[in-house]
């Protein structure tokens, strides 16, 4: 039977767009439709984009969680949704490190190219294609796997029938030079074919031991290439964004004497790699991922907006060399609607929505149960049963500062089942509140070292209600409640600064395990941003 009694908060619900998203600097006149950064709240690194006439269409890397590559669509670049995901199932080929999906379009034929890992092999460039920028897309496997890693691939037209795949040979991983290499596709776009040709490495102090993320443009009788340099992830990143240039595809190639052309602000940390889109009034625009200086690691790599302009010298500037910017005009003059701060699913559609993630190499039992007014029926692998956390399904979050509740049908629940509520970085760093045998259990994971932290009796309710309240990305409060209504902590505050992995953010995940055979019914989720008073 599904509840309808709504969840009360204890906290200030999100407040009206107009608060939420108030411009912090540079203000642009009233009469002015504006945006402000980022564009998608939450952890989409890498985006890449293409514009279909009046529709764009981006993608972003999914890392280690499944299904890959969400498929983003716009009408006007600011406001964006996710509509599907480029692999519902994981490729049979690659085992890990879904990164840096970039799409393109090539006469008619739409491309993704796209890093995943070989299993006990390395890292790999692949390309799948399809007939709409949506798909549904067919993988074609790897193009080119070099013994250092191949990664973060695009694909240019040189000429109308020449059009030539450009990468990163991952050298810095094993603390060798990094190299932009070049070589020419065949005509459907899933070979390689000619020899390489080396276009750019690391030769400048502010690119460290990387350049990487490169997208090239050409405009005029110039190719453009823009890259990132130095560290792109965690708490020690300095990622930044340059520039070269050259007359012919294989070079020679000249770095921009300005760069880095694209670094950190007060409001945006580490900066870089994005593609750019050209519009139909031929400005430029670049999207790229860059860390909230207050939120940082605890919501991952956002996705910003920005545009490119190019000056009298023939270099390009983004935001007159001021980093991201806070706030810009809207590029087609539409107003940026509320960001997607808040979230709820009662499960009475026909599939899961979009959005919804699980741990890639742990895919669970997932279905909707219509029947009793809409829930979802989650369960664990038999490899993964005896796990308190052992099927997780999870959503991005885009605040540090949130509450996330969700309903539990407990009747249901098995002897030695438990289902409930995460702070989820990965399989091996989690935090959790969980109910089952009459109790409430909050347990942590760390480096794969599993405790009970805190502990209530007399769990005994028709319907559980599970609340996790964040605080600064890092900070968690569990409690239960028989009616949505009166709440009761489980344990203190517990600390999660060790979750986000160096390349993900925290998640908010649902999970059941515990015993074989183990399945929990959810009635809802519910995450909304909260503000601190």
């Amino acid at each position: 039977m599904k509840h309808h009694q709504p969840i009360a908060f204890g906290f200030a619900s999100i407040l009206a767009a107009a608060c939420l998203d108030a411009p912090v600097e540079n203000a642009v006149a009233d009469s002015v439709a504006t945006y402000t950064n980022p564009v998608l709240a939450g952890d989409y690194p890498d985006p890449s984009i293409i514009r279909v006439g009046k529709d764009y269409w981006a993608t972003a890397t999914s890392s280690e969680w499944g299904p890959q590559f969400p498929i983003l669509h716009s009408r006007d670049l600011v406001n964006w949704n996710i509509v599907g995901a480029v692999f519902p199932k994981r490729p049979a080929w690659a085992v890990a490190n879904f990164w840096a999906p970039e799409i393109s379009e090539y006469q008619g034929r739409y491309f993704i190219y796209y890093v995943g890992r070989k299993k006990d092999g390395p890292l790999s460039v692949a390309v799948a294609t399809a007939d709409k920028p949506e798909g549904p897309y067919t993988d074609h496997g790897p193009l080119v796997a070099q013994e250092d890693g191949s990664i973060d691939p695009m694909a240019v037209t040189v000429e109308k029938d020449e059009r030539w795949l450009i990468w990163k040979e991952d050298g810095n991983s094993r603390k060798r030079p990094t190299i932009i290499w070049a070589q020419q596709l065949s005509g459907d776009g899933t070979k390689l074919v000619g020899e390489m040709r080396e276009l750019i490495r690391n030769d400048v102090p502010w690119e460290g031991a990387v350049v990487e993320g490169p997208f090239v443009l050409r405009r005029g009788d110039w190719f453009y290439l823009f890259y990132s340099g130095s560290g792109c992830c965690g708490r020690g990143c300095a990622y930044a964004l340059g520039v070269a240039r050259s007359r012919a595809l294989p070079g020679p190639w000249e770095k921009n004497p300005a760069n880095p052309i694209l670094s950190g602000n007060e409001h945006w940390k580490c900066p870089g790699h994005g593609s750019i889109v050209t519009d139909e009034r031929l400005r430029h625009f670049l999207l790229y991922h860059a860390y909230d200086a207050e939120t940082f690691v605890y919501t991952g790599r956002e996705m910003l907006l920005d545009e490119v302009k190019f000056g009298d010298d023939g270099w390009p500037t983004i935001n007159d060399g001021k980093g991201p910017s806070a706030v810009a005009p809207s590029p087609l003059g539409i107003t940026q609607t509320q960001k997607e701060y808040s979230f709820f699913d009662d499960f009475t559609s026909e599939h899961l929505g979009a959005g919804w993630q699980w741990p890639q190499a742990n895919e669970p039992s997932i279905r909707l149960d219509a029947a009793n007014g809409g829930q979802l029926v989650l369960a664990p692998t038999s490899e993964q049963a005896s796990d308190t956390s052992g099927a997780v399904v999870a959503r991005s979050t885009a605040s540090g500062d949130y509450e996330a509740t969700t309903v539990v049908d407990a009747r249901g629940l098995k002897l030695g089942a438990f289902a409930g509520l995460s702070a989820f970085g990965d399989p091996a760093n989690a935090l959790g509140l969980a109910v089952g045998e009459g109790k409430a259990v909050v347990w942590q994971r760390e480096k794969n070292q599993r405790k009970t932290v805190a502990e209530m009796d007399g769990v005994i309710w028709p319907s559980v209600y599970l609340r996790l309240m964040a605080r600064g990305g890092n900070h968690f409060q569990f409690a239960v409640s028989s009616d949505g209504r009166d709440w009761r902590p489980v344990g203190e505050t517990a600390e999660g600064g060790y979750l986000p992995p160096w390349d993900r953010s925290v998640r908010v995940a649902l999970t059941v395990g515990g015993v074989v055979g183990a399945e929990a019914r959810f009635d809802s989720f519910r995450m909304e941003r909260t503000v601190q008073k």
